[in-house]
């Protein structure tokens, strides 16, 4: 396998770039996928870390590529974290811009491999010690990059629009049912399932996972209470929501005073009915999970 060599691209989140450098397995390549060379560096309470600290435990990649916990609430102006700087002056010329979590780094280097979390998530699955577990299996490539257009667009995206203060009762209207609309149809899809795909374990499901307790942590608390009530009425999902709290991969990740912690600190729209009426109870799932008091 070939590497895309270490660049720096554009980014939409504020100023700071996108590196997209990828793990190879070339030795004559650049970063070529070795163990104890890489090091991840996230906060759970972010959903992209959260997203890439589960996929790291379902992996077993502990002994393999080190883990280190960031704050839940960054430190710098811009979202940016103190102790990523060095990272990022090493890897970007005359880098002024927020040092952003999350961030795939090279310990060898001291410089960014990738700050692009479906990129490192890839990597980390081709990274994986050996075994059966893979999060992206041959054959399902398109299901999952399907749940993730979901995820992103149909709930993600709806949910935000339809909590926006202040915007037109007919767009929140439209992005409401565009929201129940993709929760319908992955309800249907879970009616009779444990997984999204093939009967196991893949990325859609850390996909969907981590977008339904940002749906119900934060997005929930800009809508009313009705809005509420028709997304807790898909019973299959919440169902599906609330085993995959309980694993051992998943749970004990989470962190929902952090979660809270962040939404609060950076967000500017007004809190609604619907945040009154939490859907799950994440912190009671979460503790069935092995490892779950150690936050």
């Amino acid at each position: 396998m070939s590497i895309t060599p270490l660049a720096a691209v554009p980014s939409t989140r504020g100023t700071a770039p996108v590196f997209r450098g990828r793990i190879g397995r070339d030795a004559r390549s650049g970063h070529y996928a070795v163990p104890h060379r890489y090091r991840l560096h996230l906060s759970t309470a972010c959903p992209d870390g959260l997203r890439l600290a589960v996929g790291h435990s379902l992996l077993g990649l502990d002994a393999r590529c080190p883990v280190t916990l960031l704050p839940a609430v960054p430190d710098c102006p811009g979202g940016g974290h103190a102790v990523l700087r060095p990272l990022y002056e090493a890897s970007a010329h005359h880098y002024t811009g927020p040092a952003l979590a999350p961030v795939l780094s090279d310990d060898w280097s001291g410089r960014i491999v990738s700050t692009h979390t479906p990129d490192i998530l890839r990597d980390l699955d081709r990274f994986r010690p050996g075994g059966d577990a893979r999060l992206y299996p041959s054959g399902l490539e398109s299901v999952i990059e399907a749940v993730e257009r979901m995820c992103a667009e149909g709930i993600e995206e709806a949910a935000q629009s339809a909590g926006r203060a202040g915007a037109d009762p007919a767009e929140r209207a439209a992005a409401l049912d565009v929201l129940l609309d993709t929760l319908g149809r992955l309800e249907r899809r879970l009616s009779g399932e444990e997984y999204l795909a093939d009967d196991r374990l893949t990325a859609a499901d850390i996909e969907l996972w981590v977008t339904l307790v940002q749906l119900d942590t934060v997005h929930r608390c800009h809508l009313d209470a009705s809005a509420v009530h028709r997304i807790a009425g898909h019973h299959a999902l919440w169902a599906y929501a609330r085993r995959l709290a309980a694993h051992p991969a998943f749970g004990r990740h989470l962190d929902l005073d952090g979660i809270a912690r962040r939404h609060h600190g950076r967000c500017q729209g007004l809190e609604a009915a619907g945040a009154a009426v939490q859907i799950l109870d994440w912190a009671g799932h979460a503790a069935d999970a092995p490892d779950a008091s150690r936050r």
